[in-house]
């Protein structure tokens, strides 16, 4: 679990060119959109597009997609939920 939440933070910071935040900085439970990391709709849809690449996974429910998108933790708990790793 540790891996795939590592996995996820470079994800994201390279999905959304955050040059300026390290993978440090990126706590399992921060929110990643508005008071958290910041992150907006467009952003969401450049992390989304290759989370359903590398691991699988399908975010065709908008309720059940807002829910993984909330954090690292959420993500990382939705990715093993569906079964897939990468």
């Amino acid at each position: 679990m540790e891996n795939l939440k590592q996995e996820l933070k470079e994800l994201i910071i390279t999905a959304t060119n955050l040059d300026d935040v390290t993978v440090e900085e990126i706590e399992d439970d921060m929110p990643l959109f508005v008071e958290g990391l910041g992150l907006d709709s467009i952003d969401a849809l450049e992390i989304v597009v290759p989370l359903e690449k590398k691991y699988g996974v399908k975010f065709d429910d908008e309720k059940k997609a807002k829910q993984a998108l909330f954090s690292v933790q959420t993500l990382a708990d939705f990715i093993i939920a569906e079964g897939k790793n990468g």
